[in-house]
């Protein structure tokens, strides 16, 4: 069986846009995650537990997604928790350790 090469393994979004793609998931960062755990098949990014937060975080994901074929997301809510764990073709590894770096900086520490 042959493995079907038509799905582009490159970012098809647009030049022009991504740097507002990118202020988007800043400000999701910032907004709306509590902390990133990097585990062995990806980042896990804890969500605050809000029906909007989850709804943005859903709507992000699909059109990232959509445009970079190499990552796959995962929201999850269960036992109280939300949380999205974020993972990537093995080729892709330094570009989901680049999100993680972000990420993970544009957290605000909890007070």
């Amino acid at each position: 069986m042959t493995q079907l090469n038509w799905v582009p393994s490159t970012c098809t979004l647009p030049t022009v846009d991504r740097p507002l793609r990118e202020a988007e998931f800043d400000d999701f960062f910032a907004s709306d995650v509590l902390g990133v755990d990097e585990l062995p098949e990806g980042v896990r990014v804890a969500l605050r537990t809000n029906p909007e937060v989850v709804a943005r975080a859903a709507t992000l994901a699909a059109r990232e997604a959509n445009c970079c074929s190499f990552f796959s997301f995962d929201l999850s809510i269960a036992d109280g928790r939300t949380t999205m764990q974020v993972s990537a073709t093995p080729e892709h590894a330094e570009v989901l350790a680049a999100v993680a770096v972000r990420a993970r900086s544009r957290v605000r520490p909890s007070t």
